[in-house]
């Protein structure tokens, strides 16, 4: 069977998607993924096919430092560019379809897959590192923010979300109209899908969301989807020099979400007398921190004293996974949820918004989280229950249960 996995995100919807692909490919699946063409190095180590998706969503959305004046431009012309963005995506992705593929994988900013998917006969399958689907258990991932609304409000407030206007719906219009589909709105559509129940696979582990009560039958559960592994990634000698010359280190790190002066990090990490590995930083940055590049988090984060990150869905999994104490600081989206999760479920402390982000705060905030024993206890219970869900069973199961041709 051929998978065609389409992810116009970034390097954090990439990579679960990726190491998902690399798990079918080694069970007998072809599997291509469909991304920005920065992410190519990553499917291909994967070992799948790389198919191209123009443009670059990280540059896009990337935010300024905090305290910083953001862009005079606007929300109408960021919107604008967001939509010229998923329109390029969503030609990008019917050309990586035409190249072959039996079924789509689409995650849940790619809903023109589906109209794609109608067109040319073939299923088409959510694949979601987000719960995008309006619950009374979640505020909507839209909303940015997790501060619930009560049940009801949830619940309402999620769903007038999902009928609201979205950048991808021009896109699937357009679509749909060059494909001699019907014409259907992109809400009408997900509303149909709703009501059929149809499948939706979450790459969430039940233990950090609990799956929701009135979730309909199609929506599962998986479980995370890890990064594939290199075989032969090595980390630096100076990193594994830096790692054995003191206690356990604080990471910091913020991934496509955005760049903050190394400065600014190291006047939080001093102040909360921690060593620091500092992403998106160079080498030496004093006796007591170190820059980093791309290191796995599955190497890195296990050996730090706890985590510092935006609470992307991929990067708080990899916290969760690694057993220690993490901090969010969450920028946009379903960062707030994931940040929340941390917190109420004990691993660390209360999320600290980006855009209220100051060196005093973000080292209390650091203080709090290594000085804390039951952060370390409960995020160590955590990464235990996760470690015994398989997040493949699940998308096995929904390939196999696909009609045979």
């Amino acid at each position: 069977m051929r998978v065609l996995m389409v992810a116009p995100g970034t390097r954090g919807d990439v990579a679960p998607m990726a190491g998902l692909g690399n798990r079918l490919q080694n069970l007998g699946y072809e599997v291509a993924i469909a991304s920005n063409p920065a992410y190519a190095p990553l499917v291909v180590e994967s070992g799948c096919e790389f198919r191209p998706l123009p443009g670059d969503l990280a540059g896009l959305i990337r935010q300024p430092a905090p305290g910083a004046k953001a862009s005079s431009a606007g929300v109408p012309t960021f919107w604008r560019k967001l939509t010229e963005y998923m329109d390029d995506a969503a030609t990008g992705t019917l050309a990586a379809a035409e190249a072959g593929a039996d079924v789509i994988l689409a995650n849940s900013v790619a809903p023109y897959a589906y109209d794609i998917a109608e067109a040319l006969g073939i299923p088409a399958i959510g694949a979601h590192l987000q719960p995008t689907e309006p619950s009374a258990a979640y505020p909507p991932v839209l909303m940015n923010s997790a501060r619930s609304l009560g049940a009801l409000g949830n619940k309402i407030i999620g769903e007038r979300a999902a009928a609201g206007p979205a950048p991808y719906d021009a896109p699937s219009a357009r679509l749909r109209k060059e494909l001699g589909l019907g014409k259907q709105s992109r809400a009408a559509g997900e509303r149909r899908r709703r009501k059929a129940h149809a499948t939706i696979l979450h790459g969430i582990s039940p233990s950090v969301l609990p799956r929701p009560a009135d979730w309909h039958s199609g929506l599962v559960m998986a479980g995370y989807w890890w990064p594939a592994v290199k075989a032969d990634w090595q980390p630096s000698a100076e990193l594994v020099a830096f790692l054995a010359a003191g206690p356990p280190p604080v990471f910091v790190g913020f991934g496509s979400s955005a760049h903050i002066d190394p400065a600014f990090i190291l006047e939080a990490t001093r102040r909360a007398g921690v060593r620091a590995v500092v992403q998106g930083a160079d080498g030496a940055l004093g006796d007591d921190a170190i820059g980093i590049g791309g290191v796995p988090h599955e190497w890195l984060f296990p050996q730090m004293a706890a985590v510092v990150h935006h609470a992307g869905a991929g990067t708080t999994a990899a916290g969760f996974r690694a057993g220690v104490p993490a901090i969010g600081v969450p920028v946009y989206t379903d960062q707030p949820l994931w940040a929340a999760r941390i917190a109420s479920l004990g691993a660390g402390p209360q999320p600290m918004p980006y855009k209220k982000l100051t060196p005093e705060r973000l080292g209390d905030a650091i203080t709090q989280a290594v000085s804390t024993p039951s952060y370390a206890h409960r995020a160590a219970e955590v990464a235990a229950a996760i470690a015994a869900e398989d997040g493949t069973a699940p998308v096995l199961g929904a390939l196999e249960d696909l009609p045979s041709k």
